[in-house]
């Protein structure tokens, strides 16, 4: 089974860093192996209704002197809608986007920097504020 880094972070504050296997935008729940975990360890079950946003990341420690980009590189074409997302903490997501639809329970985003840490993210639609397409 093909294990996804992700980083989930709750609608209270809480992030969770792991791997799942089982994520599926369409499901309640799915499970998350920490990864400060022993390799005999139980996963966590994860409750989407619970969650701000799950980044699917290309490693744990990411970079944390980077600046964020929230603009798209000038002359690059893109795939799917521009989108901008500004969760209920205040938190702004720019990319862009191929499913999104307002009644579903979440959404995928390509972020706008070529050189994020994500690879995409599933926004959970009841975290967020507002939506709009850019």
């Amino acid at each position: 089974m093909i294990q996804n880094k992700i980083v989930v972070r709750y609608q209270d504050g809480r992030i969770r860093k792991g791997q799942t296997g089982d994520f599926l935008p369409t499901k309640p729940v799915f499970h998350l192996t920490p990864a400060d975990a022993a390799a005999d360890a139980k996963p966590v079950e994860v409750q989407v209704a619970e969650v701000k946003a799950i980044f699917f990341v290309k490693d744990f420690a990411g970079n944390p002197e980077r600046k964020k980009a929230q603009e798209f590189p000038a002359g690059k074409p893109v795939v799917g809608r521009k989108i901008r997302v500004v969760f209920q903490d205040g938190e702004t997501l720019v990319g862009t986007t191929q499913g999104y639809d307002p009644t579903r329970p979440g959404f995928f985003v390509i972020p706008a920097d070529p050189a994020s840490n994500n690879d995409r993210c599933f926004v959970v639609t009841r975290a967020t504020k507002s939506v709009s397409f850019i």
